[in-house]
C-alpha cells in the first residue's frame, strides 16, 4: 500500500512540475542583457525553477530526470534545446515554448 501511495505522490509531482509555467508567445525574441539570458517569461533561472526542478532538481543535480549540472559538456546549445522541445528517452516534448526553450537550452549549454 505505501509503494502505491508513493508511486501515486510521485506521478502527481511529475504531472505538476511538467505543466508549470505560462507560454509566451513564439514570435518573441531572447534578450541577452550582461550574461542573463530573458524573455518575457522570464530568465532562464526562474523559467528553469517554474518547469524543470520537478526532474532535475533545484540544484541541477537530477532525481527522476538527469543530472545537468555539466550537461554543456555531453551537448551543444542546439541539441539541448532539440531536447527540451521534442523531448527524449522520459522527458515529454512541449514542456517550454521554442522560445524559452531556447533561453533555457543556452543557460544551460554553458554548465561545464
Amino acid at each position: 500500500m505505501k509503494t502505491k501511495l508513493f508511486a501515486l505522490l510521485l506521478g502527481s509531482v511529475f504531472v505538476l512540475s511538467a505543466c508549470g509555467g505560462e507560454e509566451a508567445p513564439a514570435d518573441e525574441a531572447a534578450d541577452t542583457t550582461e550574461g542573463t539570458t530573458e524573455t518575457a517569461s522570464g530568465d532562464a533561472e526562474e523559467i528553469f525553477q517554474k518547469s524543470c526542478i520537478g526532474c532535475h532538481g533545484r540544484e541541477l543535480e537530477g532525481g527522476a530526470g538527469p543530472n545537468l549540472t555539466e550537461v554543456g559538456s555531453k551537448y551543444s546549445q542546439d541539441e539541448i534545446a532539440s531536447i527540451i522541445i521534442n523531448g527524449q528517452g522520459s522527458m515529454p516534448k512541449g514542456i517550454l515554448n521554442e522560445a524559452d526553450a531556447e533561453v533555457v537550452a543556452a543557460w544551460l549549454a554553458e554548465k561545464k
